[in-house]
């Protein structure tokens, strides 16, 4: 794995900026350092010195001086980086939360669907959150490194050639033992973030599937799978640490020896008079901190493997050249005159496992047009077509597209309720200012006769499952009547209602119509079917069948 993906500067101007800014704290830390060396060198020659002459030099006291001044500028540029690391890594993790959400809403539902929806979740989540530790340790070590080592070896080399030799020779090992166990740690933490995703996974199909699981009695089971999903992230884990710990142990070791060279050099020469102990002190204070630099980067990189993973991830979504789900004419009707009726031409939808289509449709305002068929035929995929976000062959004219998006020219509610935390009004309007009257005609034409000021909780907690799909139809009644769309789009309105609450929402789907909306709805309940004006019927093989003027 490379020590920085190039891609990631490229994407962030805020990473770019923080390189730079790193580079600079960097120099700081390495002149207060070499500053201190030669402080401390000199401190100690001086105060032998003056025991030996019973009278401190003038020296001696702009030595201490020096030597404070050093510690104070180096605990700065500590600081500073940490604090510049902070800010980093919350802007990058915004920057690219928000750049990857945009890609996925630009290639649209089908590109999502090629992906597992707890993975992406996870990525975007807790595996950008361990960027913290990127930017926090890895990247200011690594930009310490590339400043700090090269020069405090020239100024050993300066202080004593032979120690400075020494110490080039002996810094190439740890390159070499961190290569090694990149190498190693790099396939340990890619099966680490994939049983991360599977665990996530594991758990969104669980929380998603518990209604059904209960009513089978099979609840329990689930937890001896997360249970077994679990044990496996968790000694994935433990190989992870032990690994970091070993890698720890070798590069210590490399560098300790590394010093023990110069440390017994240097006393022979000190013994033998070829060498001054000024520049025996202040060599041997920077042995060891030519080494911690690149030593430190390496224990670094084990800390940040999450947020690499999960950053090349990211930037691996970024990088792909799937192309976005096409719009087709769909969209290409917003630069056409006003069509006054919904114009379906040889629609098709072609999926994995069925094509569906061709298809041939004219609805004129105030048409009520049911999709008929069993579940799986294809109603949906239908819908989503009409809505400009499944790519399809053929073309679409919505109606009053021009001038604007079709998007916005359309109003849809989902087989599934989306609902969000907030009040029932809120989640009909998706505002927090929602109009009382409008929302309370919405609710109850949708046939539901709950507070609009009743809290739920996400996903429609509190509410009941026939509840929440009132509240998604109203949500569709309240934004019809509002912006006055002329195409509505209802995906299932019914399937959760009994035969009461059903009435309601057909005489609602009629109203809509009778105000001069195309409406078209995917439905295998009779009395919706009974409903329509025109009726689509969809066949298992794909097959569609037209039949106009079928409402009695």
């Amino acid at each position: 794995m490379k020590p920085l993906d190039p891609r990631l500067l490229r994407l962030s101007r805020t990473a770019r900026g923080f390189i730079v800014a790193a580079a600079g704290t960097g120099v700081l830390r390495t002149v207060a350092t070499i500053a201190i060396a030669w402080g401390i060198a000199a401190a100690v020659t001086l105060g032998i010195d003056a025991v030996q002459d019973g009278r401190a030099p003038s020296a001696f006291g702009q030595a201490l001086a020096l030597l404070g001044g050093a510690f104070v500028l180096r605990a700065v540029a500590a600081w500073a980086t940490d604090d510049l690391a902070a800010r980093a890594a919350a802007k990058v993790k915004s920057e690219m939360r928000t750049t990857v959400l945009a890609r996925a809403a630009e290639r649209g539902p089908s590109w999502l669907a090629g992906r597992s929806s707890a993975g992406f979740a996870t990525t975007l989540g807790p595996g950008l959150d361990a960027l913290d530790a990127y930017f926090g340790r890895y990247l200011p070590q690594l930009a310490l490194t590339a400043i700090a080592t090269p020069l405090l070896l020239v100024a050993i080399g300066l202080g004593d050639l032979t120690s400075g030799l020494i110490i080039l020779f002996a810094l190439p090992v740890i390159p070499v033992f961190m290569i090694l166990i990149g190498l190693a740690t790099q396939s340990l933490q890619r099966k680490q973030s994939d049983a991360l995703a599977k665990l996530g996974g594991a758990f969104l199909e669980a929380v998603e599937g518990l209604a059904t699981l209960k009513v089978f009695g099979r609840a329990r089971r689930q937890v001896g799978r997360i249970g077994a999903v679990t044990d496996e992230y968790r000694r994935g884990t433990l190989g992870v640490l032990r690994l970091s710990f070993v890698s720890g142990f070798a590069l210590e070791l490399a560098a300790s020896l590394s010093v023990a060279l110069v440390a017994v050099s240097i006393g022979i020469r000190l013994v033998d008079g070829s060498l001054g102990l000024g520049a025996a002190m202040f060599v041997l204070v920077l042995a060891p901190e030519a080494f911690a630099p690149i030593r430190q980067v390496g224990a670094d990189f084990h800390a940040a493997q999450d947020g690499v993973e999960a950053s090349a991830a990211v930037l691996d979504v970024l990088d792909d050249d799937t192309e976005p789900a096409p719009h087709h004419d769909t969209d290409r009707a917003a630069t056409a005159p006003a069509a006054a009726a919904l114009a379906v031409h040889g629609l098709t939808v072609r999926r994995p496992d069925v094509v569906i289509g061709p298809l041939d449709l004219h609805a004129d305002p105030g048409t009520v047009v049911v999709l008929a068929g069993p579940s799986g035929s294809g109603k949906s995929s239908v819908i989503a077509a009409l809505r400009g976000v499944l790519p399809h062959d053929g073309t679409v004219v919505v109606p009053g597209a021009a001038g604007t998006t079709a998007a916005g020219r359309t109003t849809w509610a989902d087989q599934r309720p989306r609902l969000v935390r907030g009040t029932v009004a809120e989640n009909v309007a998706l505002s927090a200012t929602p109009d009382a009257v409008d929302v309370q005609t919405a609710l109850r034409d949708a046939g539901l006769g709950v507070d609009p000021g009743l809290p739920i909780g996400a996903g429609g907690s509190g509410l009941s499952g026939g509840q929440a799909q009132r509240v998604a139809v109203a949500r569709a009644l309240y934004r019809a009547r509002r912006v006055g769309t002329p195409l509505v789009l209802l995906d299932e309105p019914t399937s959760a209602l009994d035969a009461e609450a059903e009435a309601h929402v057909v005489a609602a789907i009629r109203g809509l119509a009778a105000d001069g909306a195309v409406v078209v709805v995917a439905s295998h309940r009779p009395a919706v079917v009974a409903a329509a004006d025109v009726r689509v019927d969809i066949g298992t093989g794909g097959s569609v069948t037209v039949r106009t003027g079928v409402r009695a």
